[in-house]
C-alpha cells in the first residue's frame, strides 16, 4: 500500500522489467495461471520463455501441448524460431571462449573442438577447454593441442556416451 501511495504522490516510480524463464516446460498449470494474471496487470513485465521440447504434457494435467505451454498462454506469445549454429559460428564461439578463459589453443585443436561440438553439443565442447588447458599446463605447454583435447574427450562423458554406457549396464 505504501508503494502505491508514494507512486500517487510522485515520490516513487515503478519500472516494469524483463522476466526470463528457461525450461518453461517445467512450470505447472498453476504457474501459467499466475503468469497469465501477471501479463494482464498494469506493470506487466516483458516475458521471455525458452524450451527445447516439442509437444509434451503440461505439468499438473494430462493435456499435451506444444512446448508444454497451455494453448491460451501460447496464443499470447511471439515464437522466435532458432537454427543450429554453422561450423564457422561454432569455431568463432570456441575461439571467443578460449580468449575469455585465457587459453591459447592450436588451430587443429580448435577444429577438433568444432567437430566435437557438431557431433555432441556446444556446451560439452566448451566444457573441455579448461581441463584440456590444465593438461597442457601439466606437460609445461603454453598451448592446448589436439592430444590434450583427445585426452579430455576420452575422460569426460557426453550425452551420447552416457546413453551408450547406460545400455551396457
Amino acid at each position: 500500500m505504501k508503494v502505491a501511495a508514494w507512486r500517487e504522490e510522485g515520490r516513487a516510480t515503478i519500472s516494469p522489467g524483463v522476466l526470463f524463464i528457461d525450461e518453461v516446460h517445467m512450470l505447472d498449470i498453476e504457474c501459467f495461471a499466475f503468469l497469465n494474471r501477471a501479463m494482464e496487470s498494469e506493470m506487466a513485465p516483458i516475458l521471455i520463455v525458452a524450451s527445447n521440447r516439442g509437444v509434451t504434457t503440461i505439468r499438473g494435467t494430462n493435456i499435451k501441448s506444444p512446448h508444454g505451454i497451455p494453448v491460451d498462454f501460447l496464443d499470447r506469445l511471439l515464437i522466435v524460431a532458432t537454427k543450429p549454429y554453422s561450423p564457422q559460428e561454432l569455431k568463432q564461439i570456441i575461439q571467443i571462449r578460449c580468449e575469455e578463459e585465457d587459453v591459447d589453443m592450436s588451430e587443429n585443436a580448435v577444429d577438433l573442438l568444432k567437430k566435437i561440438a557438431t557431433e555432441t553439443t556446444l556446451r560439452y565442447a566448451l566444457h573441455l577447454i579448461t581441463p584440456a588447458h590444465l593438461v597442457a599446463a601439466r606437460r609445461k605447454s603454453m598451448e592446448v593441442d589436439v592430444a590434450d583435447i583427445q585426452r579430455e574427450f576420452a575422460l569426460f562423458v557426453d550425452e551420447k556416451k552416457k546413453h551408450n554406457v547406460s545400455q551396457l549396464i
